[in-house]
């Protein structure tokens, strides 16, 4: 039984039946693209709601050292990059980690990385389409044809947004209007969110909140990546051309606005603040390995793939930190966390016609990303479908378009009709972590192949460095640093000490009486003596103290110290990802030593695993749940039908 879960396909046997077409749908994907497509799909899939939404959050948090965060995962994804384009050497068909976890692990390890490749291409989608609804609504808000009496074009709030937001939005705000803060002090998210909820239709006690514009988007997109890649590779270079017009505009323009004393300090948050924006950061790096999925509609795949990822990746890093230093240099870090920071900081210096111009050029970015991750998808689901994990349907191609046609109808539906209901947030890490597990994997199955002498190598092969000599030694500076520099920090990880809630966390848990009691103690505070009862806004107030203020009024509050902190197990479950990590390296460190493994696969490891357990506990658990469906799956289905147990028996 361990041996058939395990079962391993031949890099000979896949370039063979790739050769011959395959079973019953042996027709052959168009060979069309070259490295200038394939970076441009790497730069259409890797730019957008990175650059126009997520790097505001991740700014706020960070300062402009967010920066560093940008430099760092980039690095990051080159190791990965590197590991995928040695695969895509080796096996140049479609199926990106899925075929090279099958060469290098087996069938059961394959299967759970398309299963996660599934969720990260179309989660990601789903995040996209809920982006590109935010910005698309906004920009027909802002049309004005005085002659035609439009004054903007208004969509019911409840039209635009998902069911998750406004009903966590309608239950915030009510939890922040009862500590005192009054409505027109709420943030505009929340507001929108609770509008939403209260103005939305009703079916009895049900209200009908989904987001339209997503559908929208994604129906249409679907619809081009069914016709072909042609059609498809012709209208990304198109939206990558303007979006890359208009980052430029923006770097040429906003240099001028630049204060350099909004870059002091450099790191406001410090480390754990910049690093606050890993989920967010990354987040708009993935989508160069989209680019693997094509290999199989390369003119030469071998020598264009590593060029086209590693271009799209340098390209698209240049740019990130310029933005991010130029957004930090107009206005100050802490007022972008915004859905829209490129537009707001120009609307903050009085330029509306440039932030017209940006929302226009994100609805075009939003919609190449959804156009390289809309055409991912199938190509994975059509692979395994050759390898009858899947039903054959998955693996059709279409006798007119050559795409897998079937499987891009399913993949339209997969996305669409989440869109209309999911949470941002909640998309955003799952995507992430399951995008960090194909890494992981794809680096991990590198070091597997390393020393194989049978195994047949391609054109492009990661330069060679032994990672004995640094990995280890490494390991031990950065457990000196931890324990000399960051002393206090590590002993409170490991002795598991309590952390205070922060203020938002705690009112809001607070019940009317323990609210009553924290602004009775904010009215004898000197600072608030002026404060008149009904109008104390404990969570603004709370929210303006320094950390050793606030430290001091929480252990002084009369409420429960489970209210007031974060301790025992509900505090050490979020370290349990960073525990893991750490065994993790420590296995490596060994096999470092003993194996002589590369040096890049196992930077690109350790990297994409820390990022991966920055992401917390409540993504590990989602992500659990996802793979277990997904075994659950192919133990029904994919164990009977797989076509290697089918030429055993």
């Amino acid at each position: 039984m361990f041996e058939k879960l395990f079962r391993k396909k031949s890099i000979t046997k896949i370039l063979e039946d790739a050769e011959k077409g395959y079973g019953d749908h042996g027709s052959h994907l168009h060979k069309t693209l070259g490295v200038r497509d394939l970076t441009a799909f790497g730069i259409a899939a890797i730019i957008g709601a990175g650059i126009f939404s997520t790097i505001g959050k991740a700014s706020a948090d960070g300062g402009p050292a967010v920066i560093f965060l940008f430099i760092f995962t980039a690095v990051a994804c080159s190791f990965a990059a590197f590991a995928y384009a040695e695969f895509a050497s080796m096996v140049p068909v479609s199926g990106s980690a899925y075929t090279y976890s099958y060469v290098a692990f087996g069938e059961l390890v394959a299967w759970i990385i398309g299963w996660s490749l599934i969720m990260e291409y179309a989660i990601g989608n789903i995040t996209v389409a809920i982006s590109w609804s935010d910005y698309f609504t906004s920009l027909l808000a802002s049309i004005h044809i005085p002659a035609l009496g439009i004054t903007g074009i208004h969509l019911p709030d409840w039209m635009t947004m998902d069911y998750l937001t406004a009903f966590n939005g309608h239950k915030h705000a009510e939890a922040l209007i009862n500590a005192g803060k009054s409505y027109t002090n709420l943030d505009e998210a929340t507001k929108l969110a609770n509008n939403a909820w209260i103005t939305a239709p009703r079916i009895g006690n049900f209200h009908v909140v989904a987001d339209l514009p997503a559908l929208g988007i994604i129906i249409f997109i679907t619809w081009l990546v069914y016709r072909g890649m042609k059609e498809s590779r012709n209208a990304s270079n198109a939206m990558v051309v303007v979006k890359l017009a208009v980052i430029l505009l923006v770097l040429s323009v906003g240099i001028f606005y630049v204060d350099t004393n909004n870059w002091n300090p450099f790191a406001p948050n410090g480390v754990s603040g910049v690093l606050k924006g890993v989920s967010a950061v990354f987040f708009a790096y993935i989508g160069f390995d989209a680019i693997s999925t094509t290999a199989e509609e390369c003119k030469n795949p071998q020598r264009d793939l590593p060029k086209g990822m590693m271009w799209a990746i340098i390209i698209c890093t240049i740019l990130y930190v310029a933005i991010a230093l130029v957004l930090t240099g107009i206005v100050n870090y802490s007022q972008l966390a915004v859905g829209d920071p490129l537009a707001f900081v120009f609307d903050h210096i009085n330029l509306k016609l440039m932030s017209g111009i940006i929302a226009v050029s994100a609805v075009f970015a939003m919609a190449s990303v959804l156009l390289v991750f809309q055409m991912g998808q199938p190509r994975i689901w059509m692979s395994m479908s050759r390898d009858g994990l899947l039903p054959k349907s998955f693996s059709r191609i279409h006798p007119k378009y050559k795409t897998p046609s079937f499987a891009t109808i399913v993949v339209g539906f997969v996305v669409a009709v989440p869109s209309l209901f999911m949470n941002l947030t909640i998309v955003t890490d799952l995507c992430s972590i399951g995008t960090l597990f194909a890494f992981v994997l794809v680096c991990t199955g590198v070091l597997v192949l390393q020393n194989k002498p049978d195994v047949k190598r391609g054109k492009f092969k990661i330069p060679y460095a032994n990672s004995k000599y640094i990995i280890p030694v490494v390991a031990v500076a950065l457990l000196v640093l931890a324990f000399t520099k960051y002393k206090k920090e590590s002993s409170d990880f490991l002795y598991n000490t309590p952390k205070v809630q922060e203020p938002i966390s705690l009112i809001t848990s607070l019940n009317k009486e323990e609210l009553q009691s924290v602004q009775n103690q904010i009215k004898t505070t000197q600072s608030a003596s002026q404060l008149s009862g009904k109008d104390i806004d404990a969570e603004a107030y709370l929210g303006n103290l320094s950390a050793e203020d606030y430290q001091k009024f929480v252990d002084q509050t009369s409420i429960s110290a489970n209210k007031k902190y974060e301790s025992g197990w509900s505090l050490f479950k979020h370290k349990i990802p960073m525990w893991i990590f750490f065994f993790i390296c420590i296995f490596i460190c060994y096999y470092c030593i003993t194996k002589n493994l590369s040096l890049i696969p196992v930077l690109g490891l350790i990297c994409c695993l820390y990022m991966m357990c920055e992401l917390g506990i409540s993504n590990w658990i989602g992500f659990g749940i996802w793979l277990v469906v997904g075994l659950v799956v192919y133990f029904l289905y994919g164990f009977k039908h797989s076509k290697l147990n089918l030429q055993n028996k």
